[in-house]
């Protein structure tokens, strides 16, 4: 039988919600529990060079997730390594179960759980994720300025990522797997329009080919996914963006979600349907999905927790 800890405020996740999250109501006085999950720092763990951090002309993501790490420590957040596997919000306080056997009660809880890019599952994709293939144009598209690279997908997400790169790369080639794209029609006239966007109709990425030393993409060989034939194109960046998926499995079946699982929250704050829960970065946001917006999140999320708390007399 595992320990049962209290707390004020439980926040669940560890990526920039998560550590801004433990800044923020550590510095209320509330004694915050972090749990950091199966990916401590989340996202920016797997990226190198980070440049549109404020206040770090570059920086690397492992390095910027340490530092918020550490900062959450200084303010007193106690900041432990196990996974939430089971999370009751039926009641307060909340009932949270950790893969470790401890028990975690809180009177207030916030969700940081993030969200992940939905990959192919190839296993030259995995290879070079970080050293050219990516699913964040936002945060990896400067990199490819004057380079030729592929973007993998039909949808919304494919023909942003597209329109972005083309403020870099000198062509882009989008490989989809039907003959007509899934996204909006304004995105779509965007797109055909380009002229440094060629689709490349029926084909599927079959393969990421690259260096050895130092680790870096080549190209991509595809496959028509009709008459099976396969080409190589020659490419230095390699973006797939066939969506994201929100981390929501703790709470799909108990607070209201919305846009393929993202956490719902009211306008202009972090709270959920469920009063005491609070939801902040990737979680919740389908639409920007960046470090800075997370850490805003994270705060906002410890301030309507501190305030909800000081309503409930619990501070």
């Amino acid at each position: 039988m595992g320990d049962t800890r209290h707390t004020k405020v439980l926040i669940i996740g560890s990526g920039p919600a998560g550590y801004t999250a433990g800044v923020y109501a550590s510095r209320a006085m509330l004694a915050p529990i972090l749990v950091q999950g199966i990916e401590p720092g989340g996202q920016l763990t797997t990226t190198t060079e980070v440049e549109n951090w404020p206040g770090d002309a570059q920086v690397q993501g492992p390095d910027l997730m340490i530092r918020m790490q550490e900062h959450a420590k200084a303010m007193e957040c106690e900041i432990i390594g196990d996974i939430i596997t089971d999370l009751d919000l039926s009641k307060r306080p909340f009932t949270a179960k950790g893969d470790s056997g401890t028990t975690y009660t809180a009177d207030a809880v916030i969700l940081a759980t993030g969200a992940r890019a939905k990959w192919l599952g190839l296993p030259s994709e995995e290879k070079f994720k970080g050293f050219g293939v990516s699913a964040c144009a936002t945060c990896d598209g400067f990199f490819y300025r004057g380079q030729e690279i592929v973007v993998v997908g039909g949808g919304n997400t494919a023909v942003e990522e597209a329109l972005f790169l083309t403020n870099f790369a000198s062509k882009v080639t989008l490989i989809h797997r039907r003959d007509e794209l899934r996204s909006e029609k304004i995105l779509e006239n965007r797109l055909m329009k380009n002229p440094k966007i060629e689709p490349l109709w029926f084909h599927q990425l079959e393969e990421v080919v690259g260096t050895e030393s130092p680790l870096g993409v080549e190209g991509v060989r595809v496959k028509h996914v009709k008459t099976g034939k396969i080409t190589e194109i020659p490419c230095k960046g390699v973006f797939i963006a066939i969506g994201h998926a929100p981390a929501s499995e703790l709470v799909k079946d108990t607070l209201e979600t919305h846009m393929g699982g993202y956490v719902k929250v009211n306008p202009g704050s972090t709270e959920t349907s469920v009063p005491g829960v609070f939801a902040a970065g990737d979680l919740t946001d389908h639409i920007y999905r960046q470090a800075v917006t997370s850490a805003g999140m994270g705060c906002m999320a410890a301030l309507d927790a501190e305030r909800f708390l000081a309503e409930q007399g619990d501070t």
